[in-house]
């Protein structure tokens, strides 16, 4: 009699632990593929938006080049003639965002009726700036609306 007792209460003891051990392996198994898909959304977001946009201005050589994840920004100047300037000056050469919050399209302009100015918009947390482009160093900057 003992020995049936002992027989069943290993059997028992047994079954209890491979059943533990098989959900602990599904559970880890489930994690692992949420994980999986997880990361291979975010990847197809981060391609999907870019980094950055051109945004044309009133001016037909002059657009807005935007780092869509951290805010920085770029006047673009070309032209067509040899003795006129080309190239980029700087609006906003600083991050907006900490490194860890930067995501690909986080912020995007809208021009406003003064070709000069455009709102920047941080789509996350909805903070905005005043953002003006010239040709003269002294009246370019970005400035936070409060």
């Amino acid at each position: 009699m003992k020995t049936k007792k002992f027989l069943l209460f290993s059997f028992l003891i047994l079954t209890a632990i491979n059943t533990y051990g098989q959900i602990e392996q599904d559970s880890i198994s489930t994690v692992q593929e949420i994980e999986k898909q997880v990361e291979k959304k975010a990847k197809i977001q981060q391609l999907e938006v870019p980094i950055y946009k051109l945004f044309p201005t009133d001016n037909t050589w002059a657009s807005l080049k935007l780092n869509t994840r951290n805010g920085k920004i770029w006047q673009v100047h070309f032209s067509i003639s040899k003795d006129s300037f080309e190239g980029t000056l700087s609006i906003n050469s600083y991050s907006l965002v900490l490194p860890e919050d930067e995501i690909n399209g986080r912020f995007n302009l809208y021009p406003t009726d003064n070709m000069y100015n455009f709102i920047l918009l941080d789509q996350i947390n909805g903070n905005t700036y005043k953002v003006q482009w010239h040709n003269d160093d002294d009246k370019r900057f970005i400035r936070r609306i409060y």
